[in-house]
């Protein structure tokens, strides 16, 4: 059969050049302007012919010559999914099903102008997503009592280590110890154990009001409500552990704090939690957005982003991510925390769906949460069955009941053929769990489940006459007497119409990938198809809770192997684990699975990991958090590790080297030439080698860290395999390993993972941020083997000639051996200060009026631009960036050649905003022209900055971190 006829009959021919932003023609006019003759040439000068692969990967399942089309992928992915069994989950343990509402579903989780966002670090193409995060932070701080909150964590069992590790730092680090009470989730205690014990904190887990003396502890964790459902007073107690000079940390829930006492009001230092039930579904664990709130007294110690309130400068009120500098990259080994994701887009569901509601409506929801929950007791009361808060309890619950009986394990089989899962606490105690969700049937049903005889005598009509017999009011002191969500905010967009309008307008003040390329460095914004995103919301991936009976979820079960396998061969290792669910997590697991092999092996000294200054800045950080201290390798000249540097240290410190920590290709967008070097001489003296892969985008198919030498690596699915940043999160950092660090993959106390001597636990869910897994699955079997490989061609393709029409124009700092860049490459602006009074920031900001993100600003260099453009973007776009940045290099000689002041010109003023430009006065030294449509292809489309330059320095002296009252925006 002739070729042409062969593939009429297939219909596959449909991906690779959709996600590949490059026709043939275009890459051969790049790599006629690179010099070369194909991209066989360029690899050969860019990828170390040492550690070069040259096969082709072997994906489990996948036909190497025949890729999938996206019709027949999502054919196969709705039969996977299938195979996952939703049923009505009332297990628990900090998950709740709930009602995403559907104009937001629709204009936020489904939209690509909120979900292909980046980190907000350029604040004046940020504003509607920056304005989203403060209404999440004010809700935080609102329920929770206390003043100060930030805009996301991974989730609450995360959130709750960094809370312990937060009392550490407010003690001074003076006590040693840390308390958490045994009615808390497990998931929670399991990631505190791991924390604790790498850091040497003396983790104690009891019965906190059995404690006599508090003194040599920082802190105490309290669940409210525990995780039996059971409501205690706690503010006794709060008094009791602070006067002894100690932290009270409670983890709460968000919907019972509507109707509940404020832990703030009881006097709690911090208050951790997830906002998962906030209209965000299950998603099999995640991904789900925590919170942590705390005192005005300990702002400056709480982890993550804060967004704050600043001006601009017209003097109006304008938003930005206060204490913006990262503090991993400023203080490294020093930081506090290894954070670098949130859980934005996922906070903003949250922010949305408090704002959707309103404090009336949440009220509401949580009051027939609470009624149904009561009604429920009272009908399992009837059946003669003995309630744990009745038993021993304050008597008082919110939505959790644990019923005390002889039978539990009938009791949950019952229920589940029925169709609900229960929660087996242990052999006698059988826990519930209701929700929004909840119906009055849902409740005749789980009553049959409790009569052994199938018959509860209970319809729907007598459940609702129970209900009529049920007293909800909440006694004192349980009673929430506080106003929250009295911002103006929360009670303007009551109709669906003024919440689309709201959220549209939001969404119109940020720049997003629907817009233009965001070309950072190191952070690989490429596309993220639609056919990868559509399955995220599926109810058979979206509605399993993360412990369901492992029979409800084969369909999970098969994607996990499929990714597991498939990013094992990727990288060239052995064994994948996928519950890290972010990059900063990924680096840590990796750390604390070499950790645990040296442990094992009875090296219990090895503690020193060797990191070169271009690292980033996290890592560090999660080496520090690894219980293991650092020591700092220099780079050379080109940006290489320097050899006879680390080989020095290696020696100095063989007896106690544990790991090497290196990027690849490095931070300074180069493939080193020793990377099998590096990690020979690491081997040599009895270390483990960490690979951040935070950079696989440059490797995949052409070269893998299991063959050349590492032990361990993570990978950012959210970067090079296609999960969408979403402003700033989700993440997901998997780590795959070698044969011989397998063994020791994290585990979970409730879902059997991980390797068969687990080091402990990272994320709250088993398999990290399940849901958004099914994305990056997608996005292999569409590429396949050969669409992989070619991706990373492209990308590298891409990055060399930028490089090259921006290099008569700019430094470019690094190249190879080869005078080639990676997928990445830095421009050193650091002569524009010394020859213009130009710094980076201008160039940053000057952009935005070109229609574009900035680059990645002064990292891993300061005063330098990191431009990555990815695969996924056209030759059309590549050249408007460098036409832009060839402009913008214009404007500063003129300021070179003093045609133009720098304090007058456009660049120190941008970006500019349509009210300024169109305004009744215009005093500039330049036209409005220049200012507003300085390139032509804007007059055919011009995303404008919400607002003028921010004020960060009046941020940073005026924090206010929840939303302003009006008279701020009348006064301006």
């Amino acid at each position: 059969m002739s070729d042409l006829r062969a593939s009429l009959l297939d219909p596959t021919d449909t991906f690779v050049h959709r996600h590949v932003g490059l026709s043939e023609s275009e890459i051969d006019q790049m790599l006629m302007t690179l010099g070369v003759a194909s991209l066989d040439e360029l690899m050969e000068q860019t990828v170390p012919e040492s550690i070069r692969f040259d096969g082709l990967l072997e994906l489990d399942g996948l036909d190497a010559e025949r890729p999938l089309g996206e019709a027949e992928l999502l054919q196969r992915l709705e039969r996977i999914a299938a195979e996952n069994e939703v049923t009505r989950s009332m297990i628990g343990a900090g998950y709740a099903d709930c009602h995403t509402p559907a104009v937001i579903l629709r204009n936020v989780l489904q939209n690509p102008g909120w979900y292909t966002q980046y980190t907000p670090y350029q604040a004046e193409i940020s504003q509607g997503r920056l304005e989203a995060l403060l209404n999440f932070q004010t809700m935080v701080s609102d329920l929770t009592g206390l003043p100060v909150a930030n805009a996301s964590l991974l989730d609450e069992a995360t959130a709750a280590a960094e809370a312990m590790s937060m009392t550490q730092t407010l003690t001074r680090h003076k006590r040693p110890a840390f308390f958490a009470a045994d009615d808390c989730h497990p998931q929670t205690l399991a990631v505190l154990r791991t924390r604790a014990e790498a850091l040497g904190i003396d983790l104690r887990i009891g019965d906190p009001s059995t404690l006599e003396s508090f003194d040599d502890l920082s802190g105490v964790l309290l669940q409210y409500p525990a995780t039996d459902g059971r409501i205690h007073d706690h503010a006794p107690l709060i008094e009791r552990i602070q006067a002894a000079g100690s932290h009270t940390v409670v983890a709460c829930d968000l919907l019972s704090l509507t109707l509940l006492r404020a832990p703030g009001t009881m006097g709690a230092d911090i208050a951790v939690g997830s906002a998962q039930r906030f209209g965000v579904p299950l998603g099999f664990g995640g991904p789900h957005a925590a919170f942590l709130a705390t005192t005005e007294k300990h702002k400056r110690q709480i982890p993550g982003r804060i967004i704050g309130v600043s001006k601009d400068a017209r003097g109006l009120p304008a938003y930005r991510m206060a204490m913006q500098s990262r503090e991993q990259h400023i203080r490294r080994e020093r930081a506090t925390s290894n954070i670098c994701t949130a859980q934005v887009l996922l906070a903003i569901i949250a922010a949305m769906y408090a704002v959707y509601h309103g404090p009336d409506g949440l009220r509401r929801i949580a009051e027939r949460v609470r009624m149904l929950t009561l009604t429920l007791a009272a009908g399992l009361r009837r059946l003669g069955h003995t309630l744990e808060h009745d038993a021993g309890g304050s008597g008082i619950v919110f939505d959790t009941l644990t019923v005390i009986t002889d039978e539990a394990s009938a009791v949950i089989e019952r229920a589940a053929a029925r169709g609900y899962d229960l929660r087996a606490l242990d052999a006698h105690r059988v826990g519930i769990a209701l929700d929004e969700t909840t119906t009055v049937d849902d409740l005749v049903e789980v009553l049959l489940a409790f009569s052994a005889d199938g018959d509860s005598g209970l319809d729907a009509a007598a459940v609702r006459a129970l209900a009529d017999e049920v007293d909800a009011d909440l006694p004192a002191p349980h009673a929430r007497t506080s106003d929250y969500l009295t911002h103006p905010a929360f009670h303007r967009y009551r109709t669906e119409h003024e919440m689309l309008r709201y959220l549209k307008r939001l969404e119109g003040r940020d720049l997003s990938l629907t817009t233009s390329m965001i070309p950072l460095g190191s952070c690989t914004m490429k596309l993220n198809a639609t056919t990868e995103m559509i399955p995220i919301t599926w109810p058979g991936f979206a509605h399993l809770h993360p412990f369901a009976p492992e029979r409800r979820w084969a369909g999970y079960r098969r994607l996990f192997d499929d990714l597991e396998s498939w990013l094992a061969e990727i990288t060239g290792f052995a064994a994948t684990s996928l519950q890290p669910n972010a990059g900063a997590q990924g680096e840590y697991s990796g750390l604390m699975t070499i950790r645990a092999f040296h442990l094992a092996q009875g090296d219990t000294q090895r503690d020193v990991c060797l990191i070169p200054t271009s690292a980033h800045g996290t890592n560090p950080a999660s080496a520090v958090m690894a219980g293991m201290k650092v020591v700092v390798v220099a780079c050379d000249e080109r940006g290489n590790v320097d050899v006879d540097d680390l080989r020095a240290k290696a020696e100095k410190h063989a007896e106690h080297l544990a790991a090497l920590m290196v990027t690849y290709p490095s931070t300074h967008g180069v493939f080193e030439e020793e990377i099998r070097t590096l990690c020979d001489i690491i081997h040599e003296h009895g270390g483990r080698v960490y690979l951040d892969g935070a950079n696989m985008n440059a490797q995949v198919g052409l070269c893998r860290p299991g063959d050349y030498g590492a032990d361990v690596c993570h990978l950012n699915l959210h970067k090079t395999f296609c999960i969408p940043h979403g402003g700033g999160g989700p993440g997901m950092g998997p780590i795959c390993c070698t044969a011989e660090l397998a063994p020791y993959l994290p585990g979970h106390p409730l879902v059997a993972t991980g390797g068969d001597a687990p080091f402990g636990t990272v994320s709250a869910a088993p398999f990290g941020s399940s849901s958004i897994l099914p994305i990056s699955w997608v996005y292999i079997a569409l590429m396949g083997a050969r669409g992989l490989r070619k991706a990373s061609e492209v990308a590298i393709l891409s990055a060399n000639y930028m490089a090259r029409r921006l290099e008569d124009h700019y430094i470019v700092l690094y190249h190879g051996a080869h005078g080639r860049s990676a997928h990445e490459f830095i421009l050193d602006l650091r002569p524009f200060e010394k020859s213009a009074g130009i710094v980076a920031e201008d160039l940053a900001k000057r952009l935005m009026d070109y229609g574009f993100h900035a680059p990645t600003m002064s990292f891993p260099v300061a005063n330098t631009l990191m431009i990555e453009p990815t695969e996924s973007e056209s030759k059309e776009e590549l050249d408007r960036f460098c036409d832009a940045m060839i402009a913008i290099r214009e404007e500063i000689r003129a300021v070179e050649s003093g045609a133009i002041a720098a304090d007058d010109s456009p660049l120190k003023h941008a970006p500019h905003t349509v009210d300024q430009v169109t305004g009744d006065t215009w005093d500039r030294a330049y036209s409005r022209r220049t200012a507003a449509f300085p390139a032509p292809w804007l007059s055919d489309h011009k995303p404008w900055p919400a607002c003028a330059r921010i004020d960060n320095a009046w941020g940073d002296r005026h924090l206010i971190c929840t939303c302003p009252p009006i008279e701020l925006y009348q006064d301006s």
